[in-house]
């Protein structure tokens, strides 16, 4: 099989004439051997004769046909170096081609070096990399579209070679031909002073010296990962024309001349569309959960974000996250007991690191508390079964699949008792007897594994992390990175690659359908890096794409949800490219104002006569019929399902908006359970779990031990509580509090406890309010009879309308948007009512009604939640029972001054 490209491609060729565009102008250069003034040596060089300004005047004519933003000066790098002449200052510009991934980049760029030496004669061409694991991919690329190139221009007189120390006559061959050179480098094989390259020997001028003479065009691939000043000093050494850089993910985007953002090569097809396969806990806080986000040091101050399992307020136990620095106590900070231990002891961003004071040790993207080992299973299960499902669709187009794994360590794969290794083939040989093509296969037959390897003295040979720096990991890219077609055959039977971090950057094949991330996501780009292995278009037997979309689909199976992961892919993205690209803030975001106080309104008699009324605080009493709260909680925990501890796998496409540029997550399917979980964890005091969720939830209560056992001895789910403890202490306790709050509601009675609300705090909040930008938008062109100048409001539909119909009302004295501070206790929490009102009473001539008014969309109480309900009905009681103050619900400003909606909840 041999690969098929396609030269009319729009996308590649605007990329392609947008670098030619930058050299308009340029006089053709004819092949000239020359001799440097010094030197020992000949050469055959590029030349540039257009000045700055002119080159600057058709990067900005590119960047306005392309429809970019044009930049104001032309972006150079400078740097000493050591010439011919002795130290200089060489000063080169760069211009950057953003392409996304798995949209033929390295094609793009052999094709523009091509199309130079057709327009301008230039010639000389150096291909810059960041690892071997790159550089074996632009070499590949150059050896698969030799023939294609041939055919296109007319068999060029082009010439390609890997860079190799050893060789002593590469460095003149590429300086004295006549025709095409492109030679390949990594950074690193020039980078630094001892290199080769850069030594003379015997008596002869540093072979780098040579390269210099040639002025050759540099292109960059995966240029952010040369930004250092060292990169920098190299990248100068070789006394470039110019540098073109060439990635998806620029660190540095110097004047960019072509964009193909992610959100086009989805919107147009030129990649695999994604899907997620999100696996993950569920009603799983039987362990304390911890994920390392980020770790920050910035002005002396050193901190980290981490997930945790976090108490709410409701009752529920929620993923948040949280930022801590040292001495920080996660007990402290999400409320739950099960954290005892985990206080932060030290952080340390450049090792990347987190220590607890119980030793427990995490890296950046680490996590602990949740079954790693279950989870690792159901991603390798769920991989093999979607790898299996897909090849046998398309077999009948020719397509073999290929399934690529990212592993968390290599030593859970690469021994023979590997934990990885040994799931994996757990996993193939049960799910193959459900399809007949893979019976008779063997899982050790169809699996390959790419690390570096090292031979010790011993001759033991050592599986190692790959970093794409190291001889071994030459050796360990050779199968993969050399025979890519082989791979692609359905006479080689592999068809599932695990990796750790070798095959991130530098490889792909366009035949990946499904990643499985089995390692934690810690870098900015990871995302992208690992989505972008499998994102290139799949080809068939016979070497064509493929354009099909309902067969360009990669899956990528992570152990997150998929909100999360798609969250993740959008931040990456928007971390290259700014805002850019991305939907603009709600149109309804609301304004901010300045709200003060009319001091003069304190004085007003209607203020103080009003105020009077209702600024007494009260105190209540409640009786409790234990026998019936734990009746009435069991009958109704009895009917509800406490769910196992599992991991579960749900299914989302990832979206591109077709008006903004961002991803959205479709759902395709609801959880799915993939393993139990049930019986893995010891039990914990169950009553005292309870007991705690009593007391750190809103509103907190308290029960005594001996009512909160005789629910659990009392309930037929014990069985359910000790398969999952946390899960039943949750619900036990949200109903208890239910039912409690409905007696206590029931039989409140509330009488004044001597004490007030002083009418100096709204004096007191002068000074803060006068700056106080408010968070919600006040009604423009109102506050003439109100407390304050202008007036928040929390609802568009209810209390905008309404503070707009008491401005109109000449009967309305004076009106209060109640302040937070102002609240009445309750059994359910603080109840902060809505609005005081002064107004004439239309039956007595002269006379005023003090009001107190909380603003609904219904009249209907029943229609409330639950917990607004029972706070209205105890505001009720507060203030007509206690306060003798007239108290009602109203759902627009006509409805005052008339009460008794109440008669049905008396």
């Amino acid at each position: 099989m041999k690969f098929k490209f396609d030269s009319d491609q729009e996308y590649q060729v605007d990329a392609v004439e947008s670098v030619v565009g930058l050299f308009d102008g340029q006089a053709f250069v004819r092949n000239q051997l020359t001799v440097p003034t010094g030197a020992t040596f000949q050469v055959v060089p590029n030349r540039l004769d257009l000045t700055p300004d002119q080159l600057f005047a058709n990067l900005q004519k590119v960047q306005d046909d392309r429809g970019l933003a044009p930049d104001d000066q032309l972006e150079t790098l400078t740097a000493k170096v050591e010439t011919l002449r002795g130290e200089e200052d060489i000063t080169f510009p760069n211009f950057s081609v953003e392409m996304e991934t798995g949209t033929g980049k390295t094609y793009v760029y052999i094709r523009t070096a091509l199309r130079l030496y057709e327009t301008y004669g230039l010639r000389k061409f150096i291909i810059v990399v960041p690892s071997v694991a790159v550089r074996e991919g632009v070499k590949k690329t150059l050896e698969v579209t030799k023939p294609h190139f041939n055919k296109l221009f007319g068999k060029p007189p082009y010439h390609f070679t890997v860079y190799d120390s050893a060789r002593k006559s590469q460095v003149s061959g590429f300086a004295l031909s006549d025709g095409i050179e492109i030679m390949v480098m990594t950074i690193d094989a020039f980078k630094r002073a001892e290199t080769v390259i850069r030594q003379s020997r015997e008596g002869l001028d540093p072979p780098i010296y040579q390269l210099q003479e040639t002025r050759p065009v540099l292109i960059l691939d995966e240029p952010q990962n040369m930004e250092s000043d060292l990169s920098v000093s190299a990248l100068a050494s070789l006394n470039p024309i110019c540098a073109l850089r060439y990635s998806a993910t620029h660190r540095n985007a110097y004047n960019v001349v072509y964009r193909l953002t992610p959100f086009d090569a989805y919107r147009q097809g030129l990649v695999k569309r994604i899907e997620v396969a999100s696996v993950v806990q569920q009603d799983n806080e039987n362990l304390p959960f911890v994920r390392v986000e980020e770790l920050n040091a910035a002005k002396r101050v050193v901190s980290a974000k981490l997930s945790v399992h976090k108490l709410m307020a409701t009752g529920k136990i929620q993923e948040k996250t949280i930022t801590v620095r040292r001495g920080d106590s996660l007990v402290e900070k999400t409320g739950r007991a099960e954290y005892e231990g985990f206080v932060v002891d030290e952080i340390n961003p450049g090792s990347g690191f987190i220590r607890f004071a119980n030793n427990q040790e995490l890296a950046l993207g680490g996590e602990q508390g949740s079954d790693r080992d279950a989870i690792f299973e159901a991603q390798i299960a769920f991989t093999i079964e979607e790898h299996f499902r897909r090849q046998r669709r398309l077999k009948e187009h020719g397509i073999k699949v290929l399934s690529l794994f990212f592993i968390d360590k290599v030593d859970n794969y690469a021994p023979d008792d590997g934990k990885l290794k040994l799931m994996f083939v757990k996993a193939f040989d049960e799910i193959k007897q459900r399809y007949d093509e893979w019976k008779d296969v063997k899982p050790a037959d169809v699996q390959k594994a790419y690390f570096a390897t090292k031979t010790k003295k011993t001759g033991e040979t050592e599986v190692l992390d790959s970093t794409g720096k190291t001889k071994q990991d030459d050796e360990a890219f050779n199968l993969i990175m050399r025979e890519k077609e082989r791979l692609l055959s359905f006479d080689e039977p592999v068809a599932f690659i695990f990796s750790h971090s070798a095959l991130r950057e530098g490889w792909d094949n366009p035949n990946v359908f499904q990643i499985c991330t089995m390692r934690e996501v810690g870098s900015d780009t990871e995302r992208r890096q690992q989505v972008g292995r499998g994102v290139r278009l799949p080809v068939n037997q016979d070497g064509d794409r493929i354009q099909d979309e309902q067969i360009n689909v990669l899956t990528v199976i992570a152990s997150e949800t998929y909100e999360r992961f798609v969250a993740g892919l959008q931040g990456e993205i928007e971390r290259e490219y700014g805002k850019e690209g991305l939907p603009p803030p709600p149109p309804n975001q609301r304004k901010r104002k300045t709200i003060k106080l009319r001091k003069q309104f304190l004085l007003k008699p209607e203020f103080i006569e009003l105020w009077k009324k209702i600024k007494h605080k009260t105190r209540y009493s409640v009786q409790i019929d234990t026998a019936k709260l734990v009746n009435d909680t069991v009958a109704e925990l009895d009917k509800t399902t406490i769910r196992k501890p599992r991991i579960t796998v749900s299914k989302a496409n990832i979206r591109v908006d077709n008006a903004e540029d961002f991803f959205e997550p479709i759902v395709l399917s609801g959880a799915k359970t993939a393993l139990d979980l049930a019986g893995r964890y010891p039990l914990p005091n169950l009553i005292e779990v309870m007991e705690s969720l009593m007391e750190n939830t809103s509103p907190p209560m308290r029960l005594s031990r001996s009512t909160l056992l005789r629910v659990f001895r009392e309930t037929k789910l014990r069985d359910a509580a000790t398969a999952n403890p946390h899960e039943f202490a949750i619900t036990a306790v949200k109903i208890l509090k239910d039912k409690l709050a409905e007696q206590l509601v029931h039989g409140i009675k509330y009488e004044k406890d001597g004490t007030w609300y002083e009418q100096s705090q709204f004096a007191d909040e002068i000074g803060s309010w006068e700056d106080y930008l408010v968070a919600s938008e006040a009604v423009d062109g109102v506050g003439g009879t109100h407390l304050y100048t202008d007036v928040q409001w929390d609802s568009e539909g209810i209390e905008k309308p309404f503070i707009e119909s008491l401005e109109k009302r000449l009967d309305v004295k004076l009106y209060i948007k109640l302040p937070n501070w102002f609240t009445v206790d309750t059994p359910v929490g603080k109840y902060n009512p809505d609005w005081a009102v002064v107004i004439d009473d239309p039956d007595n001539s002269g006379e005023r009604l003090y009001l107190v008014r909380e603003t609904k969309g219904t009249l209907d109480l029943g229609g409330l939640r639950q917990d607004e309900r029972r706070k209205i009905e105890c505001g009720r009681r507060h203030f007509r029972d206690a306060l003798d103050v007239d108290y009602d619900i109203v759902t627009t400003a006509t409805e005052i001054p008339s009460s008794g909606h109440w008669g049905s909840t008396n």
